[in-house]
């Protein structure tokens, strides 16, 4: 096996899983809080949503702190990682607070918002989540500025096991809380877990060896010149996927103008989906690690671990969709769908195929750019497919679902192309001694 592909390999499987775990959280407060009635789910369903979206946030700092500590690990440079460090927890020092106070003293606001009024039965019940979950928030950020040092240090299985170790607690502790105190107890078993989660995190970056070192040094750069390098390098990684996050949501509107059983069946895919773009997000965490450890080490091999991401990711995005297509029938009957979104998501499963391998092409090599100081680059690309995507997507909803999956392998085949023509743009000047970051 190829010596990059081997890598990328060994660093997205334990994160694949790590991710993977990180829903399954989701899926049991659900099934646990599905017995408390309708409103319960909802306005915990909503709730947890808004803390995917908050993760953007949270990847200024942790993305960011990944791929400095990487690119310092290469260059064996103790001083470089122990500034990495430094800056990631000074700009999460800085960030959560906001995030935390606006949340708790908005959070009756935000569930109006959410929910789409304020006459909803779920919405006290979403806003004593809020009251829960947004302090929590703190705990959650700094998990994944723990996981992304760990990362960055080349160690991507710790992390797993501390994504195991939460969700396994939170499988115990769910029935329990939520049978006493309801709804808030859904968000107290998953801040407590969590907690204690981050506690063996933060032993794991004790125990690191390379971090370890690095405590001792001198850093090479102050507290703000550190915390401006971590804002500058994860920034753009927060924007797109926030971008990538709000196109979703857009598309959803556009989804819903094909009536209801659109709406369930494209939710109940996109789940399913899942499953694979977890994995492509996966082998981009891995590409973008192993390309700034190899900068850092002084070798540009952009070229060849772009090539063998995109192998590694379209190995699994292939199967997936020819998977997704054949087993269609029986997923929608899993989820217990009616027969009207039972239909309308077996055609959706059905056309997505192009889109899935086309978005696996573009996610795994969006780690080279990531990992080489190309993220911006990476960004505008995003904003222009997603900007493409909802005009296509209501122009081709006269189709129906099949309109808009044909909208979707448009919008990310214009990517696909903008980021090879940029890939190979760099190429070009690379050969001739411009910087490569330069060149994007």
């Amino acid at each position: 096996m190829n010596a990059h592909r081997r890598q990328l390999v060994a660093l997205a499987h334990p994160v694949y899983f790590s991710l993977l775990a990180s829903v399954a959280a989701g899926i049991i407060n659900t099934v646990w809080v599905s017995r408390l009635g309708g409103p319960a789910v909802a306005a915990v369903a909503v709730a947890t949503n808004t803390e995917n979206v908050l993760l953007g946030v949270a990847l200024v700092f942790a993305s960011g702190t990944t791929v400095l500590v990487a690119h310092a690990r290469g260059a064996r440079d103790p001083a470089a990682v122990r500034a990495s460090v430094r800056g990631g927890w000074a700009l999460c020092a800085v960030v959560t607070p906001v995030v935390v106070v606006a949340g708790f003293l908005l959070r009756e606001p935000l569930a109006r918002l959410v929910l789409g009024g304020d006459r909803s039965a779920a919405l006290p019940l979403a806003v004593g989540y809020f009251a829960i979950s947004m302090p929590g928030l703190a705990v959650f950020f700094a998990q994944n500025l723990v996981d992304g040092m760990l990362k960055g240090a080349g160690d991507t299985r710790t992390p797993l096991r501390l994504a195991l170790l939460a969700n396994g607690l939170i499988l115990v502790c769910d029935p329990l809380l939520i049978h006493r105190y309801g709804v808030q107890g859904a968000a107290a078993s998953t801040v407590l877990c969590r907690c204690v989660a981050l506690a063996a995190g933060l032993l794991a970056l004790r125990r690191n060896a390379l971090l370890r070192a690095a405590s001792g040094v001198r850093p090479t750069h102050g507290a703000g010149a550190a915390l401006r390098r971590t804002l500058t390098t994860g920034l753009p990684m927060s924007a797109d996927f926030t971008v990538r996050q709000a196109g979703a949501l857009a598309l959803v509107a556009v989804v819903a103008r094909l009536g209801v059983a659109a709406v369930a069946a494209y939710a109940i895919a996109y789940k399913v989906m899942y499953v694979a773009t977890m994995a492509f997000y996966a082998v981009r965490q891995a590409a973008s690690i192993h390309t700034a450890h190899t900068l850092g080490e002084g070798r540009d091999e952009r070229r060849a671990i772009g090539g063998q991401a995109v192998l590694v990711s379209g190995a699994v995005g292939l199967p997936a969709a020819v998977l997704l297509a054949a087993t269609a029938p029986w997923i929608m009957a899993a989820f217990g769908a009616g027969p009207a979104v039972a239909h309308a998501g077996v055609v959706f499963l059905r056309c997505v195929g192009p889109y899935l391998l086309l978005m696996a092409c573009f996610i795994a090599l969006g780690g080279v750019f990531e990992g080489g100081g190309g993220a911006p680059a990476l960004l505008r690309v995003t904003l222009l497919g997603t900007t493409v995507q909802l005009p296509l997507a209501l122009a081709l909803s006269g189709l129906g679902l099949p309109g808009v999956c044909l909208a979707l392998a448009l919008a990310m085949g214009l990517q696909c192309a903008s980021v090879g023509l940029l890939f190979r743009r760099a190429r070009r000047q690379e050969e001739t001694g411009v910087s490569w970051v330069r060149a994007v």
